[in-house]
């Protein structure tokens, strides 16, 4: 079962070793996934749950014209990003027009930071931002991309970057 093509052919066919085998090649990665788009473990759990029942129900749809992984992390994600929508987690967003506080350009060092530490900040940021902060700075996203994923404008993408960047700094700031 180690090559990946066996791998989801073995899942297209609901084996369950190949369906074990591939959850726990990937698991761990996607699972640290899940955090940065939740508040708790408990959340992250469910969240990665529930992305790997999607994963095997829609196995069939992956085309082997991308790596498995980057089409389980876009599974993850897009589940993350649902799980979000039904907390209702936009409440408190903004548009950029209406944004005036001025956030600073200058970039803060995190060469210090662990990654727990620099997630466990990151759970802290309102959930708007939170989101925003992890599709573009960590996933890579454009902000037209972000606002067509989580259903805003692209100028309150931008809004909630802006914001949790200056919110990420100011708890560094305070935290080190």
């Amino acid at each position: 079962m180690k090559d990946e093509r066996t791998l989801v052919e073995g899942c297209r066919n609901k084996d369950r070793i190949a369906q074990r085998t591939l959850y726990e090649r990937f698991a761990g990665r996607m699972f640290a996934v899940c955090q940065r788009y939740t508040r708790s473990r408990f959340e992250a759990e469910d969240v990665l749950q529930e992305a790997f029942i999607k994963v095997f129900s829609q196995i069939h749809t992956f085309r082997n014209d991308c790596p498995l992984e980057a089409w389980i992390k876009r599974v993850v994600i897009n589940t993350a990003i649902s799980y979000l929508r039904k907390e209702k987690a936009y409440l408190d967003q903004a548009d950029i027009e209406n944004h005036t506080e001025a956030v600073a350009e200058s970039e803060t060092a995190l060469s210090g930071i662990q990654y727990q530490q620099l997630l466990a900040l990151v759970r802290e940021l309102p959930p708007g931002c939170q989101s925003v902060f992890n599709l573009y700075a960590i996933e890579g996203y454009q902000h037209n991309e972000i606002a067509e994923m989580l259903g805003i404008s692209e100028g309150t993408s931008k809004s909630q970057y802006a914001r949790a960047k200056q919110l990420l700094q100011a708890k560094m700031l305070e935290s080190f």
